[in-house]
């Protein structure tokens, strides 16, 4: 799944959930304080390392979802490791919160291949997450890049790729959700934008 309807003015800003947790509870502060939502694609190792922060992504409104437990080229893995990497990430989750998310995303692919989106949906996945737009944020270009980036690619129902981690996207997403507001776009879940 890429994108969601293109007629509504929605749209999904989705973020690969590892790094620093003082980015990563800034950027959560930053969305809430400008009525944003936002979907976090947790790495399992991540979890393990700061388990407080899947509860205060859930407390603040937003979705939480599977990306992997080690964040590997899971397309690349047998069978027998990709399901782990999906399994291992959907039980700390479970564990955590009571749920094993609504959303996986594949680690360091844009889309799954067919073998790891048939683990997922058998992990309890219904759908495989991917996006429209990449901010390319990981590349650390500055903030005002990032902002350009996203802002050249969303439309209605855009999923947008961004990761919690990286200083430019903190800086970025207040100038990134007043440029969004301006042109009547709201920054929804992924499970309202897709409801």
């Amino acid at each position: 799944m890429t994108h969601g309807p293109r007629t509504r003015p929605q749209v999904a800003l989705t973020f690969h959930g590892q790094g620093d947790p003082a980015l990563a509870r800034a950027l959560l502060d930053t969305a809430e304080q400008r009525g944003a939502r936002l979907t976090v694609l947790a790495v399992g190792t991540w979890l393990d390392q700061h388990p407080d922060l899947a509860r205060r992504i859930l407390d603040g409104g937003h979705d939480l979802g599977n990306h992997t437990q080690r964040h590997i080229g899971v397309n690349t893995l047998p069978e027998a490791e990709a399901r782990r990497e999906i399994t291992d990430c959907s039980a700390r989750l479970k564990r955590l919160t009571g749920s094993i998310g609504t959303w996986f995303r594949p680690s360091r692919a844009p889309a799954a291949s067919p073998l790891v989106a048939r683990l997922a949906r058998a992990a309890g996945y219904p759908h495989v997450l991917s996006y429209d737009v990449d901010s390319l944020d990981y590349t650390r270009p500055g903030a005002a890049a990032v902002t350009r980036e996203v802002l050249a690619g969303a439309r209605n129902g855009s999923v947008v790729s961004l990761h919690f981690g990286y200083p430019d996207t903190v800086a970025a997403l207040p100038d990134l959700l007043s440029e969004l507001g301006r042109r009547g776009l709201r920054a929804v879940t992924t499970t309202e934008l897709l409801s």
